[in-house]
């Protein structure tokens, strides 16, 4: 059984054991909602242990080992102005859309009056910590990067980390290669633990999955679903938006693209994973005759650092746990933290459902207790599906874009011939 199956079961199996422990509070109900909680919060809390130093380590070796030739430089900075801007529209797409389908969705006052009961404390005393956009930009160098670690400050140690990457390029060969191997093997343990946490993940679901329904009964059901349907409608319509990016950005006929993608789309539904659909993504630019540097430098560097599902996930999520939870959140503030999201995604490990392990401090930061993450991690377990098509969409159509502008020269290399559709 897939760990996406056993995860549904397992959110499923908490919803109703919450609700039949509501019930029968006094049969032993109760006794059942009091392990529960604690189980739960010890799963988020070793997700969150492992966030600062997976991102920091993975950042730093990425940008720390890049190539240094001035040609491979400049179509790789053409090629992040591109991810950049695909990220930026998806995020604008996505937040006209998704907060206003979240505002529909039937979650009553009762809902959130018991869950800001449990958690008034927290939502009073941390709602006051979201800064204003003049304070966040003042705030993104950090003064002390040690601090911006412990108080969870994702965006000032993003770029103490970009910084401390792009001067370990200007340092002799060998220091670097030491200095890259060392963050190298840290996320590499990091990940390790990451796979510890996501073993046990059907545990720490289905505890958090008790502990919601117990307070807020059968209307955690519905409002738990209309979510995976916005969130998988959001991210099918920017698949379909990402063809005509292709069309008229790469200038590659619709039928074309669509034959060429559709491998790869197949791979990443199935293994819930773009980095496994690289080598169909590879043979489906060959056959659209991209150049070369394209095909073995541009789709890896989209593979590992592009991930067009993080906006969306951001924009969607974000509002509905806030809204369940009954704390006010404002269209310059959710702006705010897509703008974070959008930043942070060149850093997401290639694991499931990634990008919801960047928002545990965002969410502490809103007033929201860190347990609701773990909520939405069990019902990202069918948009999953979907995002894994998205972003490989969004790679090779970032692809196409580039190879566009690469010079003719270049695209002249390349054997002009009719090859099958890679299958």
């Amino acid at each position: 059984m897939s760990l996406t199956t056993r995860m549904l079961l397992a959110l499923v199996a908490g919803l109703g054991t919450g609700i039949l422990a509501t019930a029968f509070k006094d049969a032993g109900g109760g006794v059942v909602i009091l392990v529960a909680d604690p189980v739960g919060s010890l799963w988020v809390n070793a997700l969150r242990m492992t966030l600062i130093p997976l991102v920091v380590s993975l950042l730093i070796s990425v940008i720390a080992s890049l190539p240094d030739a001035r040609s491979t430089g400049r179509l790789g900075g053409r090629a992040m102005v591109i991810f950049t801007v695909l990220l930026c529209a998806t995020g604008i797409v996505s937040m006209l859309i998704g907060p206003a389908l979240v505002a529909m969705l039937p979650i009553d006052a009762s809902t959130t009056a018991a869950l800001q009961t449990v958690n008034a404390g927290a939502v009073l005393t941390n709602a006051t910590r979201m800064p204003s956009i003049a304070q966040t930009l003042i705030d993104i160098v950090p003064a002390n990067p040690i601090r911006a670690a412990a108080d969870g400050s994702m965006l000032p140690l993003v770029v103490f980390s970009l910084a401390f990457g792009g001067a370990a390029t200007r340092i002799p060969t060998e220091r670097r290669e030491a200095l890259v191997r060392f963050f190298r093997a840290s996320a590499d343990a990091m990940l390790v633990i990451v796979g510890w946490v996501i073993a046990v993940a059907p545990l720490g679901v289905f505890a958090l999955a008790i502990g919601l329904a117990a307070r807020i009964g059968l209307a955690a059901i519905g409002a738990i679903a209309g979510y995976i349907v916005i969130l998988s409608g959001v991210i099918i319509l920017v698949t379909l938006l990402l063809y005509g990016a292709a069309v008229i950005g790469g200038g590659i006929p619709l039928a074309r693209f669509a034959r060429s993608v559709a491998p790869g789309q197949a791979v990443a539904f199935s293994a819930r994973s773009s980095l496994a659909a690289l080598p169909a993504l590879v043979e489906g630019a060959r056959w659209l005759a991209l150049p070369p540097v394209v095909t073995s430098f541009v789709l890896p560097l989209a593979v590992s650092t592009l991930r067009l599902s993080t906006p969306i996930m951001w924009s969607i999520t974000l509002p509905f746990l806030a809204r369940l939870y009954g704390v006010e959140l404002g269209n310059a503030e959710l702006a705010l933290l897509v703008m974070n999201g959008i930043l942070l995604s060149f850093s997401i490990p290639g694991l499931p459902s990634a990008s919801l392990f960047l928002m545990a401090p965002f969410l502490t930061g809103l007033g929201i207790p860190a347990e609701a993450l773990g909520i939405a991690i069990a019902a990202d377990a069918i948009p999953d599906l979907f995002k894994g098509v998205l972003n490989v969409t969004g790679h090779m159509a970032s692809a196409t874009i580039v190879a566009r502008n690469v010079p003719a020269e270049a695209i002249a290399q390349v054997p002009q011939v009719d090859a099958a559709v890679p299958t």
